[in-house]
């Protein structure tokens, strides 16, 4: 057995109270590698078409990589996974932190939770074992507090936990699930999964030690390397994600209500270079990581902010500030707070609040939907009054806590024309007429809308460090390309970016790191006492990918869901983007089918035989046939 992993995998039946574990061999592990692929394979190996996202016949997974808690910056993260209750089809999101290296640390590569337990309940993972406890104590209460008090319940401050609120409680479909109070797998509703098994958390303590590595000297290498060029990051560090607001404001490209406009006038308020002025009172950081890119705000007054909550990175400040108008930075990072405490992924909250302020907006909600609630862009405390609304699901909550997709086809009278999702997960801060390859990556992602797994074309627009290394890592045809259309060239790039994002999301590594292909090569290889190839990491990102597509093929999603909704295809509201240009549907389409073909899938895009062989899948053609109930039964997320 190679290093960085010990082969087992922690399995949990909540139903009957059974624990055991998975064992599988090296070259499973070399094909797979953890996060992402390793939750698409029990997905697709242990679920079935038609499985109840809020049912107990699925999988809660909890997946790091093979690097994850070895000591190197950027390794500290871990998958979470399940069919999603947003989308219906493979959900999947990655947080940072402690939790994931701990897990490792203590002896087992993931863990997969089938069942519903009769009460609430939370796993205790020490050295002394793993059981299941009671959590009719902890239920109804924040994240934080969970985990205050399962530290106290445990007797050590040093219990790592992974939590859900009040919001996965009440089977908000994009609750998420937070890690150390302050870093969140936001996105899909995996939150919703487990508070659909009565499962409050996960808290581990593995004791001293750390992770076992082949190649220690390599690995730290890598480590003094990235130590010694924290200039790269230098921005995360200094002013955090939120950095660029400003910036992507005066470009025209910062989602303004619900996307309508492309500049915010109040951006300057809320910038990370605002709040490193104002309120930032620490930056933290995750296991092993020297960037501390972490943002730590309080606030006493007007109101308190909690800091144990962290701060809000740019797609909270963006998805709860200009997207819907709002320029109080105190109340953003209270609202930022409250989405932590409550466990929402901020994005999906934002953008549901924003559908429903440009639906009231054009007169489109009844009292029915508002209850007399007086629905208006920019006001703060309405934002922060909905955030308690959706968690609790009470009044408009309840329909926004469906999701866009949902509210919208529940509502209709042409409220779907304003739900902006993809596959029914609401747009990420990112702007596709300002990065048309994004959009791409959007229309084709298998979690719906993200931008994590995907190409930022202004990133190249220049001969730079990124354009260089796709050049020399692939041997491509890689320049600096224009931030609009879909040529041939930038899409081979956009192949390479995203399917590359898809590896560091099964191995367990940061995206903002500047590590290159190389070493990350060499890292992969420190850690396990491999022999492998930059291709072959780039194909467990290709298959992983691929396996979660054949997830969303047997749920029965088809070719027209790989689309985006229609706002992408006109201009902004007054026009007031500099660079924004309309996307073009006839380009996005042509386009999409062209890498089907790239990808070995066929014209309806599935994947088929000759491609799943070719990784070393074949066993998926099988697993991912929809059964008579599923196909087409996701036609109603389709924006028309």
């Amino acid at each position: 057995m190679a290093r960085g992993y010990s082969g087992k995998i922690l399995r949990i039946d909540l139903t009957s109270g059974a624990i055991g574990v998975d064992e599988h061999d090296d070259a499973w592990y070399r094909k797979y590698m953890g996060g992402r692929a390793l939750i698409a394979y029990y997905l697709l190996k242990e679920t079935k078409a038609g499985t109840d996202p809020l049912g107990p016949d699925n999988l809660a997974i909890f997946a790091p990589g093979i690097v994850t808690g070895a000591n190197v910056s950027g390794n500290g993260r871990n998958g979470v996974g399940g069919l999603s209750p947003l989308t219906g089809g493979f959900g999947n999101a990655e947080a940072g932190g402690y939790w994931g290296a701990e897990l490792k640390r203590a002896g087992y590569d993931a863990i997969v939770v089938k069942g519903k337990a009769a009460r609430p309940s939370y796993v205790w993972i020490s050295e002394k074992g793993v059981e299941v406890r009671d959590a009719s104590h902890l239920w109804g209460k924040t994240t934080g507090d969970t985990e205050d008090l399962m530290r106290e319940e445990l007797s050590d401050p040093l219990v790592r936990t992974c939590l859900i609120g009040q919001a996965g409680e009440n089977l908000v479909r994009y609750a998420c699930v937070v890690n150390d109070r302050n870093r969140f797998a936001g996105r899909t509703g995996i939150g919703a999964v487990m508070g659909s098994k009565n499962l409050k958390g996960i808290a581990v303590r593995a004791g001293r030690g750390q992770l076992a590595v082949n190649d220690a000297a390599g690995v730290k290498t890598i480590q003094k390397w990235m130590a010694e060029n924290l200039d790269l990051v230098f921005n995360f560090y200094d002013v955090g994600t939120a950095g660029g607001l400003k910036g992507l404001s005066m470009a025209g490209g910062l989602p303004t209500f619900n996307f309508q406009e492309g500049s915010f006038a109040g951006a300057d308020k809320i910038t990370g270079t605002t709040m490193r002025d104002t309120i930032l009172v620490k930056r933290d950081t995750c296991y092993a990581c020297s960037v501390r890119c972490k943002r730590v705000v309080e606030v006493t007054e007007p109101l308190i902010v909690d800091r144990r909550y962290g701060g809000p990175e740019y797609e909270s400040l963006s998805a709860l500030g200009n997207n819907n108008g709002v320029d109080d930075l105190i109340k953003l990072a209270k609202a930022n707070e409250m989405c932590a405490a409550y466990g929402l992924d901020s994005i999906s909250t934002g953008m549901a609040i924003g559908w429903a302020l440009e639906c009231a907006e054009k007169g489109l909600l009844t009292d029915k939907e508002t209850a007399g609630l007086k629905l208006e862009w920019g006001n703060a405390d309405l934002v922060m009054d909905l955030i308690e609304k959706i968690t609790f699901r009470q009044g408009i909550g309840d329909l926004l806590a469906e999701g866009t997709a949902r509210a919208s086809k529940t509502v209709g009278r042409g409220t779907e024309e304003f739900a902006l999702h993809v596959k029914g997960q609401e747009f990420p801060m990112h702007e596709p007429r300002i990065k048309h390859g994004l959009g791409f990556g959007y229309a084709l992602s298998p979690t719906g809308a993200d931008h994590m797994h995907n190409m930022h074309d202004t990133g190249f627009g220049a001969e730079n460090r990124g354009v260089k290394i796709l050049r020399e890592s692939w041997n491509i045809d890689a320049k600096p390309i224009p931030a609009h259309g879909l040529d041939d060239t930038k899409m081979e790039m956009w192949y390479h970016t995203a399917h590359w994002r898809h590896f560091l999301d099964s191995v367990g590594m940061c995206h903002f790191l500047p590590y290159t292909p190389d070493q990350m090569l060499d890292l992969v290889n420190a850690v396990t006492g491999w022999d492998v190839t930059k291709q072959e990491m780039l194909d467990v990102g290709v298959r992983a990918a691929t396996m979660a597509r054949a997830v969303n093929i047997r749920e029965g999603f088809e070719h027209e869901h790989d689309s985006l909704p229609k706002r992408m295809y006109g201009r902004f509201r007054n026009d007031n983007s500099a660079t924004g240009k309309p996307m073009d549907p006839v380009e996005v389409d042509a386009t999409v089918h062209k890498m089907y073909a790239r990808l070995g899938y066929d014209t309806a895009g599935v994947p088929t035989s000759a491609g799943l062989e070719a990784l070393d899948i074949g066993w998926v053609g099988e697993a991912m046939t929809p059964s008579v109930a599923t196909r087409g039964s996701k036609r109603e997320l389709v924006l028309t």
